[in-house]
């Protein structure tokens, strides 16, 4: 009877430990993390905004884009094949092509935890088993230099760290939703062939670490499989950059090194975010993914001075990040699609490529785990509702790729600029990098504490889940978040004894108050931190938060030249634009101007851009026109007129429109 007890209760032993490793992130098990990953499927958006995404993402986003993938257009799956010896051809696409279509899979594997339609497993094992026949023997899997017949780990231009870095990601969120082992057998394989190639540390692959999600893959593959050697992998390729002298070099194409590549300086040295900016931010996440595991002091200093610079000196006012498509560094190296020098914030050619925007979202979301603080959620949030949801359009078929603060009808497109989204970009990592950052997005909502949950982003969802001591919670967010500031969170079932909820209160939500069951909380509520309630919680309990959702005027720093005497408007978590099809006819965005004293109204419009709340002021037309280069500045007439503003995610989808985040300002 003792040995049946003792089995019994080793079972749910195992059933609680195991019970929190399936996260988006499993850092379950990560000792420097304050902020644990609930499993993926806990928390499902029920109505309202991001319900809303989701459909599209469940219904359109992910199969449309699985057609253009796995169909002649995307060729990615086509690749495989070949490669298989299942079709003739030849390869198609970036050399970066295979990531993409790992990102695509992930993104139907979150699709499928909310679901469970068996069609997309059954569709994605049948691609899996192509992928495992195009794998050699040794474990390399890369059709860009396969098909071509090019040697492995010849050039790092052939983006080999990018593409095995979204396979160990894809593989580990296929076996923690599955069970099954399909596709983690290959990463297995694929990483230990990574790991006999690099752990050595050859010097002629010292500078290898082009584009490197492998880290956060290897982490997140040593996180699946407990085998530490991905994490040592994980290691060395940080320990790499800045330890070789910057020249020219067979693997190396000679126009991106040093800060173009991130390695001029090891990175806990480094002061300033430089360089790609795609390339930064997935090696900054990487590295907070490897402190998680160590506890590295000087990597997480290192951590703190870069997201300072990014979001004190080059960051976009919608958490846009790459300031330019090529300029220089502070070292005075080229640099391509790219942080540049700190406030150089242009309108109109930033770049701020759709994936660099979710890269600083993704790096955020990583600082918020191991640091639990608010501020990391508050640049997160502000990617999802702006500079993230920019790159896809309303009905879920069209992307950008560069996403401007502002555009004239006389703009010179750029090769990967577009006038309105178009329906396939041939440079295709932005697309799947953002349709799984919306399938994904309930699993950032909530984070597990110490002894209790953290709430970190608002919508109206329902979590169930269990805390970190085993015990079951459920409960259910009511809210019209973002386009209204309150927020019901109702128990549905909670344990016995004392814990904690902390509520996420944004920095922009001054005022912002909280009850629970009609009584206010004695507890300060500063904006730009969590609040902490510990109480015992019983089923019916209600937290009733109300956070203000004030029209804000920001200015950005003097330093910023282009935005000097200009205001962006914002509303709660969402920064707003003009757009010509809110203007009278042939009225440029140039031509308006904002009075210091314009009143406000905020109203929400259901058949407008599925549903939105936009913004009503009166502006001042300049009617005056002059030519030339310069001219004397006088007889300046004005009209006025009213308009609305909609969120600047919106964009683009009403036709081809001038539009802009900034407008100048008109002084009493």
């Amino acid at each position: 009877m003792m040995k049946k007890t003792l089995t019994i209760l080793s079972f749910f032993f195992t059933l609680i430990l195991l019970a929190q490793e399936k996260g988006v992130i499993d850092n379950s098990n990560s000792e420097f993390v304050k902020f644990k990953s609930i499993n993926i499927g806990d928390c499902v958006w029920t109505d309202g905004f991001w319900a809303d995404k989701f459909e599209v993402a469940e219904k359109v986003m992910v199969p449309y884009m699985g057609t253009l993938l796995k169909g002649d257009t995307g060729h990615a799956l086509n690749n495989f094949k070949i490669a298989a010896g299942l079709k003739e051809g030849k390869h198609e696409g970036m050399f970066w092509h295979d990531g993409d279509f790992y990102k695509w899979m992930e993104a139907s594997m979150y699709i499928y935890a909310i679901n469970k339609d068996e069609k997309i497993i059954t569709d994605l094992d049948e691609i899996i088993a192509i992928i495992g026949k195009a794998q050699l023997e040794n474990g390399y899997l890369q059709t860009q230099t396969q098909l071509k017949n090019i040697k492995p780990f010849s050039q790092r231009k052939y983006h080999e760290m990018y593409n095995s870095g979204h396979l160990y990601i894809a593989a580990s969120i296929y076996y923690r939703i599955t069970g099954k082992r399909n596709f983690l057998d290959i990463a297995i394989k694929h990483a230990n062939n990574l790991y006999e190639t690099f752990q050595p540390q050859p010097k002629e692959l010292a500078r290898f670490g082009f584009n490197q999600v492998q880290i956060m893959g290897l982490v997140e593959l040593y996180r699946t499989t407990k085998d530490r050697k991905y994490l040592e992998l994980a290691e060395i390729f940080i320990n790499m950059r800045g330890k070789s002298e910057l020249k020219p070099d067979p693997s190396v194409n000679t126009n991106n090194i040093g800060d173009m590549t991130q390695e001029r300086t090891p990175l806990r040295k480094s002061k300033e975010a430089v360089g790609h900016a795609v390339l930064a931010l997935y090696y900054y996440a990487g590295a907070a993914d490897v402190y998680a595991e160590t506890g590295e002091q000087a990597l997480i200093d290192a951590l703190d001075i870069l997201w300072g610079n990014i979001v004190n000196q080059k960051m976009f006012v919608t958490g846009a990040c790459g300031q330019k498509h090529d300029g220089g560094s502070s070292h005075r190296d080229f640099v391509h699609e790219a942080f540049t020098i700190d406030y150089e914030m242009h309108n109109q050619n930033a770049y701020n490529e759709t994936c660099a925007n979710l890269c600083n979202a993704m790096f955020n979301q990583r600082m918020l785990s191991v640091k639990g603080e608010s501020k990391y959620a508050d640049v997160m949030e502000l990617v999802l509702y702006n500079s993230g949801l920019s790159g896809i359009s309303l009905e879920g078929k069209d992307y950008f790729y560069t996403n401007p603060l502002r555009r004239t009808f006389d703009h010179k497109m750029g090769i990967t600029d577009y006038a309105n989204r178009v329906p396939y970009i041939p440079c295709f990592c932005c697309p799947p990098n953002l349709v799984r950052t919306i399938a994904k997005s309930s699993a950032w909502a909530y984070s597990l504490t110490k002894n209790g949950i953290a709430v970190n982003l608002y919508g109206g969802n329902k979590l169930t889940t269990k805390q970190l001591d085993g015990s079951a919670i459920e409960l259910t967010q009511e809210t019209q978040y973002p386009w209204e500031g309150r927020v019901n969170i109702t128990i549905k079932k909670a344990k016995k004894n004392v814990f904690d909820i902390q509520l996420r209160i944004p920095e922009w939500a001054e005022d912002t108050t909280i009850k629970v069951n009609g009584k206010s909380v004695d507890t300060e509520i500063l904006e730009g931190t969590y609040v902490t309630i510990t109480r015992k919680w019983k089923k019916g309990d209600v937290i009733a938060i109300d956070m203000p959702m004030d029209v804000n005027l920001l200015e950005g720093n003097a330093k910023i030249e282009e935005v000097r005497n200009q205001v962006a408007i914002k509303r709660g978590p969402l920064v707003y634009c003009l757009e010509t099809p809110d203007l009278p006819e042939n009225t440029s965005i140039l031509d308006m101007y904002l009075p210091l004293d314009t009143k406000f109204t905020s109203t929400y419009k259901k058949d407008l851009l599925g549903g939105i709340t936009a913004i009503e002021g009166t502006l001042k037309v300049r009617k005056d026109k002059k030519e030339g280069m310069y001219h004397e500045l006088d007889n300046v007439q004005w009209e006025s007129i009213n308009t609305q503003f909609v969120p600047y995610y919106s964009w683009s989808n009403r036709g081809t429109a001038e539009m802009t985040v900034w407008l100048p300002l008109l002084w009493n």
